[in-house]
């Protein structure tokens, strides 16, 4: 195991009606002026923003808001954003919605003190110096942005989908309500089922020796999810199964389940074009591209994928071919993935093979990639490759 600092300072608010505490939490957390941003008219028709504007208005906190967030959330959205901010003296951001519109919140308010172009963040490794506080009310199991300090966002111009980190881009409090999470349409429930496995996988598949205590809560995170999506696609309302989801959703990306090892992140960057030039859902992508990157890698490190394949997928070990044990762990992530309703290959997706070159152009790979096995812009095209072709396999 390497060294490492962890910090995850969020307070996280969960359970049935919650979020009645916003008011509260944002005065907790120094908020006198607040910009509530969300997405679209789904919370304003579940009665969710008033109950977060009641909860604001109980502790006599002012409030502006800014809705309208999109999927895969877009840059002139945050020029709106961090303009309407510094009009009117914002001094705390509520997130009241899922990861792209908490993506989108962290990105105002890094640019609202910043005096040049908050894109300078994006993609580039530049260090994020001051920002606003936030908070969030999630509405989505999925990206884990409520627990994290990742932000990814779309450049309109050139449709550029790139990220930024930093802990001062954790949210100083995060509401977790499961119930919020039972009118999501099945397909949009196994998306965010999708991007809660990816981001355990990224961080599973490490070059690092000795990460038990890890891999241990990283494969637990998994056979939650194998078991509780099927429950709540079948049964929307199943609050408990929701809950897991819920939860495991937080400690996937907050990165309890990384520390001490090096990640991956390889399949999330492929990804990234794919929903840029499709806008395609993120989960989507990744059902697509994350078992192809698996093809492509596994023989890096054969012992690692029959490790998968054997704790979480239940897979029988061959000790004289493990490699054969490796590709029948990665067949039944794949399998799982179709049966809960996600797209397996190009076609599914709605992605065509004649763009391959287009999206590798657009990954930027100058020499290599960093991760589990560095990829060339050569390696990447070969897994889109792979991603185009997919099929079920028993």
């Amino acid at each position: 195991m390497e060294n490492f600092n962890f910090y995850s300072p969020t307070e996280f608010v969960f359970g049935k009606g919650m979020e009645a505490q916003c008011g509260k939490c944002v005065k907790k957390y120094g908020g006198t002026k607040v910009l509530i941003h969300y997405g679209s008219g789904s919370v304003v028709r579940s009665g969710l923003l008033d109950r977060v504007k009641k909860s604001l208005e109980e502790e006599n906190i002012a409030y502006v808001e800014l809705g309208g967030v999109q999927p895969n959330p877009r840059d002139t959205k945050i020029y709106e954003g961090i303009e309407l901010c510094r009009k009117e003296k914002v001094d705390f951001i509520l997130s009241v919605g899922g990861g792209s519109c908490i993506d989108s919140s962290k990105a105002i308010a890094l640019g609202v003190p910043y005096d040049g172009d908050f894109w300078d963040f994006y993609g580039t490794g530049k260090p994020v110096e001051k920002a606003l506080p936030i908070g969030t009310v999630l509405t989505i199991a999925a990206a884990g942005s409520e627990g994290s300090g990742a932000s990814v966002v779309t450049k309109e111009e050139g449709m550029l989908k790139r990220d930024t980190g930093s802990d001062l881009l954790r949210p100083r409090f995060s509401v977790l309500n499961p119930e919020l999470t039972c009118t999501l349409p099945a397909y949009q429930t196994a998306c965010g089922a999708t991007d809660i496995m990816a981001h355990v996988f990224e961080r599973y598949f490490t070059n690092t020796k000795e990460v038990e205590i890890t891999d241990r809560l990283c494969e637990g995170i998994l056979l939650t999810m194998i078991k509780e999506t099927p429950r709540v696609i079948a049964d929307p309302d199943n609050y408990e199964a929701r809950a897991n989801i819920m939860w495991a959703g937080t400690v996937a990306h907050n990165d309890i389940v990384g520390v001490g090892r090096s990640q991956d992140w390889n399949s999330h960057a492929i990804e990234h074009e794919l929903s840029g030039l499709y806008d395609c859902a993120h989960g989507a992508g990744l059902a697509v591209v994350m078992p192809s990157w698996m093809e492509f890698v596994y023989k890096h490190d054969v012992m690692r994928f029959a490790q998968m394949a054997v704790r979480v997928f239940g897979c029988q070990m061959n000790f004289a071919e493990p490699e054969v044990t490796a590709m029948e762990g990665i067949k039944a992530f794949r399998r799982f993935l179709h049966s809960i309703g996600m797209p397996i290959n190009f076609e599914e997706l709605g992605a065509k093979e004649e763009d391959i070159p287009v999206l590798v152009k657009k990954l930027g790979i100058k020499d290599k990639t960093w991760g589990f096995q560095p990829l060339s812009s050569a390696d990447a095209g070969e897994i889109l490759k792979i991603a185009a072709h997919a099929k079920v396999e028993e």
